[in-house]
C-alpha cells in the first residue's frame, strides 16, 4: 500500500490539511475559513474551538475524498500561525479566553513601558525578539491579569498555555501531550534561544508561572499519537514548526544565506544564518529556524503584518474586487507611474519600523484615481515592505540576492515580476507553493525515516518559474523613495 504524510496547516484566516506522497508531492488538500473577531481597535481574536474543529474537519475531508485508509498515513505534522496565544483549563480542555492573535496590539502600552524601562536590549539578547505586542508573553500576561481568577488558577497548576501547535497537539492526543517545538518556543519572548530553555528571568519579568508552559522539543520529534476516535486510527505526530520556519524548511533553504518569503495574511522573509544567532541592528528578529537532533539552525527574519490581508481588505472591506485574483488583471492594465501609495498599517507596522500605533493610509489620490490604481497600490505595498526587509538585511551584512517565494500571492505573476524589479533580485517559485505544509511533512518524514537526510529532501524541491528584474535602478529608487515618504507620513511619532 502507498504511504502518505499528512500536514495540518493552521493559519490566521483558514485551516488546511494537505496530504503528501512520501516523495513530497501533493495528493489532496482541504481548507476551511473561520471567523475573525475584532472586539476593540487593534484587537484580533479567534475562537480556539474553531481552530481545533476546522483542523479535524479538514483532515477527515482530505482522507475521505481520496478514499485513503488512515493506516496508510505514516506520520502527521502540525504547522501553525505563530505567537497566537491560548490559555486553557487542563481539567476541562476549555479555553478561558479567546485566542489572542499574533496581529493583536492590545499590549502596546505595556511594551512601550518595557522599552522606557530599558529592558528591550536584555529581551533581544536572550530571545532575539523585541518588546512588541506581536509576541506571546505580553498576550499571556494580559490574559492572566484580565480574566477573572486566571492568575490564581494558573499558580495552582490548573491552566496551560500554548501557541496553536501546542493547543492542537494537546487536544489531538486527548491531553496526553503538552509540547511545542523550538521554532514556536522562540517566538514567545520567554525562551532563551542560546540555552534552548524557558528563561526564569523572563518568566519573572512577565509574571508567568512556569507550570503553564509546554515541554520544548526538536522540530522533528515523537510528539505523541492522535486519538483513534478522531480520525479512525492512531497517527504518529512527528513534527511541529511555526508556519514561517516550516516554509523555510519546505523551500529547502538548508544552507546559510538562503532565504524565502511567504506571502499569506502577512509576509515573512527569513534568511538562514546557520549555527550563528545574528543580532540585527535594524530591528529584524533572530529566531530558531529549526532544531534537529538537538542542533539549532538559526535565522534572521523580517515580519510584515499585512500582505495578503491588504488584498482581502480591498475585496471584503472596500469591495473594490470580488475575488483576490482580479487584482492581477487590474494591475496589468495600470501604468506603474500611477502615483498612488497604500500603506496598509491596519495593526501597526512590523519590521523594520516596529510602530504599533501607525495606522493605514492611501496617498497620491487625484481625480483620475480609480479602483485599478488603488488595487495596484495594494499589491505594490507588499513588494515595498519586502524591499524594507531586504535593505535591513543588507545593512546587517546578509542581503539575500535571490528569494524563494510561496503563499497565496505567489500565484500572481504581475506581483512576482514587480517584486523582482523592486528588489533587484531573482525571485524563484517552486512547483509546490504549499511549502508551509510541505515543510512540516518533510520534518515528519525525516522523523519517520522516510527521508534519510536534508540532502534527500533537497531532491524533492523543484523550480516552477523564475522572475528576473528588468526595471532600471533609477526607476526602482524613484518608486521606493515614494514609498519611504508615505511610510514616514503614517508614523505615530508624527501623529
Amino acid at each position: 500500500m502507498d504511504r502518505y504524510l499528512l500536514s495540518i496547516d493552521q493559519g490566521t484566516t483558514s485551516t488546511r490539511a494537505v496530504l503528501f506522497t512520501t516523495e513530497g508531492a501533493i495528493v489532496a488538500k482541504a481548507q476551511s475559513e473561520f471567523p475573525q473577531y475584532f472586539p476593540e481597535n487593534g484587537w484580533v481574536e479567534h475562537d480556539p474551538n474553531d481552530l481545533l474543529t476546522t483542523s479535524i474537519d479538514c483532515c477527515q475531508r482530505v482522507l475521505k475524498e481520496q478514499n485513503i485508509d488512515v493506516s496508510q498515513v505514516a506520520a502527521m505534522g502540525i504547522t501553525n500561525q505563530r505567537e497566537t496565544t491560548i490559555v486553557w483549563d487542563k481539567n476541562t480542555g476549555k479555553a478561558i479566553y479567546n485566542a489572542i492573535v499574533w496581529q493583536d496590539r492590545r499590549a502596546s502600552v505595556y511594551c512601550q513601558q518595557l522599552k522606557d524601562d530599558g529592558l528591550e536590549p536584555m529581551l533581544q539578547e536572550k530571545t532575539g525578539l523585541l518588546a512588541d505586542p506581536y509576541f506571546s508573553a505580553t498576550k499571556l500576561k494580559w490574559v492572566l491579569d484580565n480574566v477573572s481568577g486566571a492568575r490564581q488558577k494558573a499558580e495552582q497548576g490548573d491552566l496551560l498555555f500554548g501557541t496553536v501547535d501546542t493547543y492542537l497537539l494537546w487536544h489531538l492526543t486527548h491531553g496526553k501531550s503538552h509540547k511545542t517545538d523550538a521554532s514556536n518556543a522562540s517566538r514567545t519572548l520567554l525562551f532563551n534561544i542560546h540555552t534552548q530553555s524557558w528563561d526564569k528571568k523572563l518568566l519573572a519579568l512577565f509574571d508567568i508561572p512556569e507550570c503553564m508552559l509546554p515541554e520544548v522539543a526538536d522540530s522533528a520529534h515523537d510528539f505523541g499519537v492522535s486519538e483513534k476516535s478522531i480520525l479512525g486510527a492512531e497517527i504518529p505526530i512527528l513534527a511541529m514548526a511555526g508556519d514561517q520556519q516550516a516554509a523555510l524548511f519546505g523551500q529547502a533553504c538548508f544552507k546559510s544565506g538562503m532565504a524565502k518569503s511567504t506571502y499569506g495574511t502577512g509576509c515573512f522573509l527569513i534568511l538562514n544564518t546557520g549555527d550563528k544567532a545574528l543580532t540585527s541592528k535594524n530591528q529584524l528578529l533572530t529566531t530558531v529556524a529549526y532544531r534537529l537532533n538537538g542542533k539549532v539552525t538559526y535565522a534572521v527574519e523580517g515580519s510584515i503584518f499585512v500582505a495578503g490581508a491588504a488584498i482581502q481588505w480591498l475585496r471584503d472591506g472596500l469591495k473594490l474586487i470580488n475575488q483576490a485574483d482580479e487584482a492581477e488583471i487590474l494591475a496589468r492594465d495600470t501604468p506603474l507611474s500611477h502615483g498612488v501609495y497604500m500603506v496598509p498599517a491596519f495593526t501597526g507596522l512590523g519590521a523594520p519600523y516596529w510602530d504599533p500605533d501607525a495606522r493605514g493610509a492611501i496617498f497620491g489620490l487625484t481625480r483620475n484615481t480609480g479602483i485599478k490604481e488603488i488595487v495596484t497600490a495594494g499589491l505594490q505595498s507588499v513588494c515595498y515592505q519586502t524591499k524594507d526587509l531586504q535593505k535591513s538585511m543588507e545593512i546587517d551584512g546578509v542581503r539575500p540576492v535571490s528569494l524563494r517565494v510561496d503563499g497565496g500571492m505567489a500565484a500572481n505573476a504581475w506581483f512576482l515580476q514587480f517584486l523582482a524589479d523592486i528588489l533587484g533580485a531573482r525571485v524563484d517559485v517552486p512547483k509546490v507553493i504549499e511549502t508551509t505544509a510541505q515543510g512540516v511533512a518533510f520534518l515528519a518524514g525525516l522523523q519517520a525515516g522516510i527521508f534519510t537526510s536534508l540532502e534527500h529532501i533537497e531532491t524533492a524541491w523543484n523550480l516552477e518559474a523564475s522572475y528576473d528584474p528588468v526595471m532600471t535602478k533609477p526607476e526602482r529608487d524613484k518608486f521606493y523613495a515614494g514609498w519611504k515618504k508615505s511610510v514616514k507620513r503614517v508614523s505615530s511619532e508624527l501623529n
